[in-house]
């Protein structure tokens, strides 16, 4: 009985080893951030940076900090993003993320 246990167990853990491994689980998570510049290219402080993710139409926020940085983490690679920036009434051109580009880590400045 012993023996017959012993072998489901390996030809289980056989079957498991030979299934590939899936795409997702080859993509990383990706990292957006850079600074909110004005027209002199002077940092923005207190703007608001938003992205927006094109699949599910929800938007995250982020206010700068005194050098006009924002840092968005932990995004999907199979996700493409809008990301644009907003203060003092004005705002900053729309940028796209695509869900093909590879890279995991985007700097991304936006001049309002």
């Amino acid at each position: 009985m012993k023996h017959w246990i012993a072998a489901v167990v390996l030809g289980l853990v056989a079957v498991v080893m030979a299934v590939p491994r899936t795409a997702t689980a080859d993509i990383k998570q990706r990292v957006v951030s850079g600074h909110v510049l004005n027209d002199a290219d002077a940092p923005v402080k207190d703007a608001v940076v938003y992205l927006k993710d094109t699949k599910t139409l929800t938007v995250k926020s982020y206010i700068t900090n005194a050098d006009g940085a924002y840092r968005f983490g932990q995004l999907s690679g199979t996700t493409d993003y809008e990301l644009w920036a907003e203060a003092a009434g004005k705002k900053s051109k729309s940028k796209a993320i695509s869900s093909f580009d590879t890279k995991s880590q985007f700097t991304i400045d936006l001049k309002l």
